[in-house]
C-alpha cells in the first residue's frame, strides 16, 4: 500500500480514534484500520468516497473495528472537540486558501497530546512542474500554493500543534508528475510513456529492492514532505 505518512510515527494503538481528513479513496484509512484503529475518513470528493466507503466498512468488520467515510471539508469538521487520538491530513493544504484555518480545525478535534501528520508536496518538485507546464496549477481543483516547510510549521504551531519531526516520501513520483506535466495533464493518460512509467510505479511497490532505493532517493528528490506534530497539553 502506497502511504505518504509513516503510521509507526503516529503510535497508533488498537482502539484509538483516527481521523483521515481529505482521505480520498482511503489509503491511510486502510493502513490505520489494520493497526486496530477506529477510523473516520472525510473528503469533499463524493466519487472517491463512493468507491472506497464500502470496502472500508467491510475491512473494518473483518478486523473487528470501525471504519466509516463521511462527506465534508476540513474547515467544518463534524466532530466534537478533542475526540481523536491521531489525525492525518495528506496532500490537502496546498489546495486550500486558508490553511491556517484548516490547521486550527484539525487541532480542535485532536486530544491534548494527540499526534498529527500533515503532508504537502515539496517546493522543489512544485517549482519543477510549474516550469514544465501551467496545467498542474491551473486545472480545476489544482494546487494554489507552493509551501515552504517553515510556513506550514508556523501555521501548525499557531494552532497549537508543535512539530516533532519531518519525513519525505515518493521520490519515484517526482519524475512521473514531471512527465505528465510535459505531455499535458489533460491528455497525459493517453501517453505511452506515462502508461509505461505508471506500470513501473505499480511494480516498484511490490519490490523490496525498489522500496529501499526509493527510501534513499527520498532524501534527494522527494515528491512529498510530512510534518509530524503533537497537540500541546492543556494548561
Amino acid at each position: 500500500m502506497l502511504l505518504t505518512v509513516d503510521l509507526e510515527r503516529l503510535e497508533i494503538r488498537p482502539g484509538d480514534r483516527l481521523l483521515d481528513a481529505g482521505c480520498g479513496e482511503g489509503r491511510h484509512s486502510f493502513g490505520a484500520l489494520d493497526r486496530g484503529a477506529r477510523v473516520y475518513g472525510l473528503d469533499l470528493d463524493r466519487a472517491s468516497l463512493d468507491r472506497a466507503s464500502g470496502a472500508l466498512r467491510a475491512r473494518a468488520k473483518e478486523v473487528g473495528t470501525t471504519g466509516v467515510m463521511l462527506h465534508g471539508n476540513a474547515f467544518h469538521l463534524p466532530f466534537a472537540d478533542a475526540c481523536f487520538d491521531q489525525v492525518i491530513c495528506s496532500e490537502v493544504m496546498e489546495h486550500v486558501h486558508d490553511f491556517r484555518g484548516a490547521a486550527r480545525e484539525l487541532a480542535r478535534v485532536v486530544k491534548p497530546g494527540g499526534r498529527v501528520a500533515v503532508t504537502i508536496p515539496t517546493a522543489p518538485s512544485e517549482h519543477l512542474y510549474l516550469r514544465l507546464g501551467d496545467e498542474y496549477f491551473e486545472s480545476p481543483g489544482g494546487h494554489i500554493r507552493i509551501f515552504r516547510p517553515r510556513e506550514l510549521a508556523h501555521g501548525l504551531a499557531e494552532a497549537g500543534l508543535a512539530t516533532t519531526g519531518v519525513g519525505f516520501a515518493h521520490a519515484f513520483h517526482t519524475p512521473y508528475w514531471a512527465l505528465r506535466s510535459v505531455v499535458g495533464l489533460l491528455g497525459a493518460d493517453g501517453s505511452a510513456l506515462v502508461r509505461a512509467y505508471r506500470t513501473f510505479l505499480l511494480r516498484a511497490t511490490q519490490s523490496r529492492v525498489m522500496d529501499r532505493l526509493e527510501k534513499l532517493l527520498n532524501y534527494v528528490c522527494p515528491k512529498s514532505l510530512v510534518l509530524y506534530a503533537r497537540k500541546t497539553l492543556s494548561d
